[in-house]
């Protein structure tokens, strides 16, 4: 599976911005997808993740972004989108997209495939 990531940018607190992640590969409904951020002087973290088709497509958010971040995938298209909205100063990150084999991960160990990264700036 390789993994595109786009739609990153600079914008104002308060705002908005839709991330989009394009994956090859006929299978992939069958991996669960991750959204991670990392930003300067931090670890990688997890943002949300989805699981895979067949688990319901259930998805987990992050504390710090639950309410202001959607997830979505929409497997016909072979792409994943975060929706992010109220954007505040501390989600200024580089925005990863990642799959994985397993039902569904939220560490960043249980992802297989990554994309190569966006950035996301947001001003105060």
């Amino acid at each position: 599976v390789q993994l595109q990531a786009c739609g990153g940018g600079l914008v104002q607190a308060g705002g908005s911005l839709r991330l989009s992640c394009a994956a090859s590969g006929r299978t992939f409904s069958s991996y669960a997808v991750g959204w991670f951020r990392q930003a300067p002087g931090k670890e990688r973290e997890i943002v949300a993740a989805i699981s895979n088709s067949r688990s319901g497509g259930s998805i987990l958010y992050a504390d710090s972004v639950k309410g202001r971040f959607t997830a979505s995938r929409d497997n016909a298209k072979n792409t994943v989108y975060l929706q992010m909205s109220s954007l505040k100063p501390e989600d200024t990150a580089v925005y990863y997209c990642a799959a994985s084999r397993l039902r569904l991960g939220v560490g960043q160990n249980e992802y297989d495939y990554w994309g190569q990264g966006t950035q996301v700036t947001v001003s105060s």
